[in-house]
């Protein structure tokens, strides 16, 4: 089957390398960590966290760049399945023998609840759940005795009581974090529910655990979800990993005779919708809101996966739902959707599925398309219903991509609580393609608040057609007397943008002097030429003009950009100024490149 898919040297190739202590993890580039491997420290920084009840353990110190995200990636075990898939491919013991050296170094190094690796209980379930699908690859290895599996599943079962212990529900809102916990229970509870895997009592717990966790599931299901399928973290890379979740629970319930509603399944199907819709004509998406690369079990790629391609989904998706629209869209990722369905990939599918404009307003995303070019335009609550956790300045702001090439983008997110002064930049108005008004934030957020954001926008579709449009939110009536209303229409070879400040109906006065500013952040592949009215975008497949009224000036200004975490590049921001209520700007790509040449810009 692997080498009907062409993956079998990718994989041994990426287990080698595991063998080997290389890592790329958060942005570090492919590292030695040494003999050793360092699974209670930032290796990027040095930083180690000691040994210690892990209630006393600060993870988080805002005076240093470390990042307690390191340690918690390396010790989520997610790179056990390829080392696993290099076993099953070869029966090379020399890959059971380093699953079992790592297993062993790390339960020395992380006493029991006495350690980093111990203070978050939605790694803790990643770290099970990685681990217990580890077991049925090694099983049955001559190299891994009694003893071994003894210690393995005592540890195992520790992690069931840890987060049983430990869920994260205690706020106003469930997230990500809880689903992840309810995972790792539901995954550790099939796995001790066979009582010759330990103790009897063992079995006790189990049955506690799971079905604890398949009630609570089918609830988030509804709590986390929107009836359109959108996530309410309100972030495009959250929705891919609680889709994640979800599907492979689900997958290993269905596989135990384990059911969950008929509108369970049915609201975990518009999830898988909503990733297809929003997905732009590269494969890609767009990374609205906080992006960490969070991920369940990394079954193919692992250390090459690109973080803002959400396809393996559709292609798991298309298996479950028996739906050749999700193959088509993920049929690259065929490895992924047989090891988490066992199917291998059908054949005679479409070549490709058109994908129309659509809407999905309870998570904020409106997305136009023709024929050449694809929108995706914020304009939603924020997240977790207005507390802004994962939500970024993002209102009015849009990514437009042209013959499948970015033009505008989302910056993205880059790091946390490593850099905090990044992380506002990042989540700030003047990073996104949207208007800023007297240099105000949409919603104001504390310096230091790094997971809050209050709602000041409530932002409003007023209209929505396919090739069209209308929005508004209220992030500058108390601080300008302004509303921001903005109108987007995509015709062939243009897409146009009306901005207006409209009066507030508040008690704070309008602004007597405005100046707005409107921001078009580009890819770091583009490159551009200044003109009086308009800038030239280009590279060598594609030119575009952005163009002003007569009323705006315009200025480029370096900025970052961030595809995935830990990650920031360099690019270009431009930036219309004007003094007036209202700006009119157009996108135009039938350009041709001897026009170019008049300017003295050659084809690459």
């Amino acid at each position: 089957m692997m080498r009907t898919l062409n993956c079998e040297q990718d994989i041994i190739e990426e287990a080698e390398l595991i063998c080997s202590h290389y890592f790329d993890l958060l942005g570090s580039g492919l590292t030695y960590l040494g003999e050793r491997l360092p699974w209670n420290a930032d290796f990027k920084t040095n930083y180690r966290w000691e040994n210690r009840f892990y209630k006393e353990i600060p993870i988080i110190d805002l005076s240093n760049a470390a990042d307690v995200k390191v340690p918690w990636e390396l010790s989520r075990f997610q790179h056990f399945f390829t080392l696993g898939k290099a076993y099953w491919l070869t029966g090379n013991e020399k890959y059971a023998l380093e699953f079992k050296a790592q297993v062993e170094d790390w339960i020395i190094q992380n006493p029991v609840e006495m350690s980093v690796n111990w203070t978050c209980a939605m790694d803790v379930a990643i770290r099970a759940v990685n681990w217990i699908a580890a077991y049925h690859f090694f099983s049955e290895s001559p190299s891994l005795h009694e003893a071994f599996w003894r210690r393995f599943n005592q540890t195992l079962f520790m992690h069931g009581k840890y987060i049983i212990r430990n869920l994260e529900n205690r706020g106003d809102h469930t997230g990500n974090h809880y689903l992840s916990n309810l995972v790792g229970l539901i995954s550790l509870g099939l796995f001790f529910r066979d009582a010759s895997k330990g103790l009897h009592a063992w079995g006790k717990d189990a049955e506690v655990w799971l079905t604890y966790g398949t009630r609570e599931i089918e609830r988030e299901m509804f709590v986390q979800v929107h009836g359109d399928g959108s996530n309410y973290e309100a972030s495009t890379s959250y929705h891919r990993l609680v889709t994640e979740c979800f599907l492979v629970v689900t997958i290993l319930c269905l596989r135990n005779d384990l059911l969950f509603s008929d509108r369970y399944m049915h609201r975990l199907e518009k999830m898988c919708e909503c990733i297809m819709h929003t997905m732009k004509p590269d494969g890609r998406t767009p990374l609205i809101g906080d992006a960490d690369d969070g991920r369940l079990l990394i079954a193919s790629r692992y250390g090459k996966w690109i973080k803002n391609d959400f396809r393996h989904i559709l292609s798991v998706a298309g298996e479950l739902f028996d739906r050749d629209d999700f193959r088509v869209i993920g049929r690259d990722f065929s490895e992924e959707a047989f090891w988490m369905t066992g199917k291998p990939p059908k054949q005679a599918l479409p070549e490709s599925i058109p994908l129309t404009s659509c809407s999905y307003p309870d998570g904020g995303y409106f997305i136009l398309r023709n024929e050449e070019a694809y929108c995706l335009v914020r304009c939603g609550e924020l997240s977790f219903h207005g507390q802004g956790t994962h939500s970024h300045n993002d209102q009015l702001s849009f990514e437009l991509q042209i013959n499948q090439e970015d033009i505008f983008i989302d910056p993205g997110c880059y790091v946390y609580t490593a850099d905090y002064r990044m992380r506002n930049y990042f989540r700030g108005t003047q990073s996104h393609n949207t208007i800023q008004i007297n240099g105000k934030e949409q919603n104001d957020f504390e310096e230091l608040h790094l997971f809050e954001m209050r709602e000041e926008t409530f932002s409003q579709c007023v209209a929505f057609q396919e090739n069209y449009f209308k929005g508004m939110h209220h992030g500058y009536a108390n601080k300008c007397g302004l509303v921001h209303c903005r109108e987007l229409t995509l015709r062939p070879g243009e897409f146009e943008i009306r901005d207006r400040l409209e009066p507030a109906q508040s008690s704070a006065p309008q602004a007597a002097d405005v100046n707005f500013c409107s921001t078009y952040i580009l890819p770091p592949a583009m490159n551009i030429l200044e003109r009086t009215d308009k800038c030239i975008i280009y590279n060598e497949n594609i030119s575009v003009e952005l163009v002003w009224d007569e009323f705006s000036q315009a200025q480029i200004d370096e900025c970052w950009v961030s595809e995935s975490y830990g990650v920031r590049v360099p690019s270009k921001a431009i930036r219309i100024f004007s003094s007036q209520f209202q700006m009119k700007t157009w996108i135009r790509w039938h350009v041709v490149w001897k026009n170019l040449k008049r300017c003295g810009v050659e084809r690459i």
